[in-house]
């Protein structure tokens, strides 16, 4: 068994700390990298005369990018403030992660090469923006930033029930309206309603894989480290795990 010297332990504190502000900066960076997405998507409309906001605003890839602005932004605060995240956050954070990378796989499986109705095509470094940067940028924050605490498996019903309600909310308006966000989702198109019920249950359990792929890698981190139960202020410096020091 290697013995670690207080000195090399504190040094290897203080890199942590280093690497959580950096990533705390780069989080702050990304959140406002997405608000820039949507408001030259936005402006972008409004100059060509097609901007509806009741419908820009329904789509999942916008109302979870506007959760993306709150939750990067807010942790980027929160990473550079504070040792660790709070519990509540980082499951917060774990849902956005599954909701980046089922928002990435969907429109680059399903969606990218389907023209709008109308011919229009925005600007393309605001849609890869969303639908590509932002979901690899969440991929790879989860891996690799520290200070998270520990999260419960039932972190999966939070990841899980916006989502449905999401599909709730969108599959009613669609009957009133007629109109519906993304053609998978439309009862009268070629797929018919078994269409729609499959892709909504297998896009439902994707999101429900990622979350708990999610939980994993949070535990896999925060295994047998100390004090990671809560996240709050002044509780010390992020505690590290002696074998990592070999």
């Amino acid at each position: 068994m290697t013995v670690t010297s207080p000195l090399g332990e504190k040094a290897a504190t203080a890199r942590l700390s280093t690497l959580r502000h950096i990533a705390g900066v780069i989080s702050i960076v990304a959140g406002l990298l997405v608000l820039a997405a949507l408001i030259t998507q936005i402006t972008d409309q409004i100059s060509v005369g097609r901007f509806q906001p009741t419908q820009y605003f329904a789509f999942f890839t916008i109302q979870t990018a506007m959760i993306n602005i709150v939750v990067l932004i807010t942790g980027g605060i929160m990473a550079l403030r504070l040792e660790r995240d709070t519990r509540l956050y980082t499951a917060i954070r774990a849902s956005a992660f599954a909701y980046a990378i089922v928002t990435g796989v969907v429109y680059n499986l399903l969606l990218r090469d389907i023209p709008n109705d109308d011919g229009y095509v925005g600007p393309t470094w605001a849609n890869e923006a969303l639908h590509v940067w932002i979901p690899i940028y969440f991929a790879l924050d989860w891996l690799l930033t520290p200070g998270r605490v520990r999260i419960a498996w039932s972190a999966l019903w939070l990841a899980v029930s916006y989502p449905l309600i999401w599909v709730g909310v969108t599959m009613v308006r669609g009957q009133v309206t007629g109109w519906y966000p993304y053609p998978f989702l439309e009862p009268d198109g070629p797929n018919g309603v078994v269409g729609v019920v499959t892709y909504v249950v297998a896009i439902a359990a994707f999101i429900i894989l990622l979350a708990a792929v999610a939980v994993v890698i949070n535990r896999v981190h925060t295994r047998g480290v100390r004090g990671v139960s809560h996240g709050r202020r002044n509780t010390g410096e992020i505690p590290i795990v002696r074998r990592d020091l070999r």
